[in-house]
């Protein structure tokens, strides 16, 4: 039997991806900064910290899913820390969450996980790459301010995005960790069908039952929007270069990939949208 471990396993997609794997029979250990936030998940549960990433916590480990940081002030030094941990306890092959069109993505959210990669590579650690495109839970965070505003803004233009629900995702972990058959691969994941924010924002009104426009912006002014919500400038900086970006076709993806690996159609964004509201 081989034993799974994961990472930010009481993340968003962590638990998904926790539900997802024992859906399938399996029980993974997770990997978590306070192993108390775990004992919900219904599993083994191990303190284990990106920014320390003791060799010593992943012994007995045959797949570390490595789910990506969501501390971006040096996720690529942790995700280095978390690979060498995994090399000297001998782990047998590490699952990664990257990002869509990986080392061909324009998006600054890229670099790190270009640098994720390349770190897997030197290693010489057999992987799986995930690269996951948009989860649309990113726009339907504020659903509620956009419903009563009757609008949503962007700065992706008429940019076309293959989003999809993080348990989507989710489920893509648990199959290619389950079944070494994806050793040595890498996979391109989106939604099956491509969104405008135009798009969108119908879907919006229509589950909302009120008009709701997209709002385009240009990117430094949709990065000051951002500020003025509340976020880092930084990070909305971030932000609003991979929705400029998006409009260029950086988050556009029709292979189907996704949904082939799944065994099933990405779910649609009406059916997230529903949810959020």
């Amino acid at each position: 039997m081989t034993t799974i471990a994961i990472t930010g396993a009481t993340g968003q997609l962590g638990r998904l991806a926790v539900a997802a794997l024992k859906a399938r029979g399996a029980t993974p250990i997770a990997l978590v900064r306070d192993t108390a936030k775990a004992a919900d998940l219904g599993i083994p549960a191990r303190a284990f910290d990106y920014t320390t990433a003791d060799p010593a916590v992943l012994q007995g480990v045959d797949t570390l899913v490595l789910i990506s940081s969501n501390d971006f002030s040096d996720r690529a030094g942790q995700h280095r820390k978390a690979i060498a941990a995994a090399k000297k306890a001998g782990v047998k092959r590490v699952v990664y969450t990257s990002i869509l069109k990986g080392d061909a993505s324009p998006m600054i959210l890229a670099q790190d996980h270009v640098a994720t990669e390349a770190a897997l590579r030197e290693a010489g650690i057999p992987a799986t790459i995930l690269r996951n495109g948009w989860y649309t839970e990113n726009y339907t965070g504020a659903l509620d301010a956009a419903v009563q505003h009757g609008a949503i803004i962007g700065a992706a233009g008429e940019g076309r995005v293959n989003s999809a629900a993080r348990r989507d995702y989710a489920e893509a972990i648990a199959v290619t960790a389950l079944d070494h058959v994806h050793t040595g691969r890498t996979y391109e994941l989106a939604g099956d069908t491509a969104h405008t924010g135009a798009d969108f924002a119908a879907a919006v009104a229509t589950a909302a039952g009120k008009p709701v426009a997209y709002v385009d912006m240009s990117e430094a002014d949709y990065a000051r929007a951002l500020q003025g919500f509340g976020l880092p400038e930084g990070f909305a900086k971030v932000l609003a270069d991979s929705d400029a970006q998006a409009g260029k076709g950086a988050l556009q993806d029709s292979s189907g990939t996704l949904s082939r690996l799944i065994g099933r159609p990405t779910t649609p964004i009406a059916e997230t949208i529903a949810a959020a509201l």
